[in-house]
């Protein structure tokens, strides 16, 4: 990892309560967090991470033995950034720290529908997610946030709809603050919730 020039590895941690303790004392910009770890498991130690107001701003990239790990539901519902299978190469892992670190949910296409089918299976588990009203939303707005449910990035979504990335990236943050989402990974779920991304749409 420290062979790219702009990444740095400033700490690492045997068990979760220690990645609580070195997420304050490092202020790392981007945490790798295993999800099955001693003493406290990663998705108690995310959810931790993410609620602290201290360490607002810091991401959290879940690594997985499966994008359609059991547990990857929980992990986004917990405040994950994104996720990604612990066999990525260098190169993949590099890509996937700089997407959360600047601000982009890391959704492939394979881990939205393993997300999706649990999502859909337990409807219960997101009732609280969010607002489901997308009057709020302009008709861009809406084609935005489809869009990102189909785990397209800002720069993709640009592409599709002939704007500049920083009008994407300013749509999809309207968006969020509207529908009262946390995240890019939440407005994947209201996406799904409210039916304006239909099952299957992003195989």
């Amino acid at each position: 990892m420290n062979s790219a020039p702009d990444l740095e590895v400033v700490a690492e941690a045997a068990n979760g309560q220690e990645a609580i303790e070195l997420a304050h004392s490092e202020r790392a910009d981007v945490i790798l967090m295993d999800i099955r770890m001693p003493v406290l498991d990663g998705l108690a130690a995310t959810r931790q991470i993410i609620a602290d107001e201290s360490l607002a701003g810091v991401r959290v990239l879940i690594l997985t033995t499966f994008e359609v790990d059991e547990y990857v539901f929980e992990a986004i519902r917990a405040g994950a950034s994104g996720f990604l299978g612990k066999g990525a190469e260098p190169e993949e892992l590099i890509n996937a720290i700089h997407t959360v670190a600047r601000g982009d949910a890391l959704l492939s296409p394979l881990a939205l529908r393993g997300l999706m089918n649990r999502f859909l299976a337990q409807p219960e588990v997101a009732s609280g997610t969010g607002s489901t009203d997308l009057d709020v939303l302009t008709d861009r707005e809406r084609e935005v946030v489809g869009l990102v449910a189909l785990g397209l990035s800002n720069d993709e979504i640009a592409d599709r709809l002939v704007l500049s990335p920083l009008t994407a990236k300013t749509h999809v943050n309207r968006a969020m603050m509207k529908l009262d989402a946390r995240d890019r990974a939440q407005l994947v779920v209201i996406a799904y919730r409210t039916g304006l991304v239909r099952a299957g749409a992003a195989e």
